[in-house]
């Protein structure tokens, strides 16, 4: 027996890692400066949206390796779309908020230490970021069969 990783934890960790490198690309290009943007490695929000590339490459290879009628399919599906829901409605709605609290305490030049607006994402980087994940996904389970 050899030494083996799970294909579910590559899919996540490959498409974890592309969304991230596009974010970064991305930030670069618009910023027109390579350097100035390593944070968007590490950073959330953002096009395109690392978490739902992960949940959604997850999904994928569930689905093709376990089938889409079976239990963890279902758990997956449900991770998939709480976390996706949240990356667009709950962080992107505290991410706006979080701005204009920083605005506020600004404009007032208060001695409030300013707090951290975390991002969400706006739907296409959603949308992006599934797309990705399926690609991920489906490489991923293709690459990790087993031939017998």
């Amino acid at each position: 027996m050899g030494f083996s990783i799970s294909p579910y934890l590559i899919a996540a960790l490959v498409a974890w890692v592309v969304a991230q490198g596009l974010k970064y690309i991305i930030a670069s290009i618009k910023a027109k400066n390579l350097s100035s943007n390593k944070r968007q490695l590490y950073l959330s929000g953002g096009m395109p949206s690392a978490h739902s590339a992960t949940v959604i490459a997850l999904l994928v290879v569930v689905g093709l390796r376990d089938g889409i009628g079976s239990g963890l399919f279902g758990l997956a599906a449900l991770f998939a779309a709480i976390v996706m829901y949240d990356a667009v409605m709950v962080r992107r709605s505290s991410g706006e908020q979080g701005t204009a609290i920083i605005a506020l305490i600004r404009e007032q030049k208060s001695r409030v230490p300013l707090p951290r607006a975390a991002k969400g994402h706006t739907p296409i980087e959603v949308v992006v970021g599934v797309v990705i994940g399926f690609i991920v996904g489906i490489i991923v389970y293709y690459s990790t069969l087993q031939v017998n």
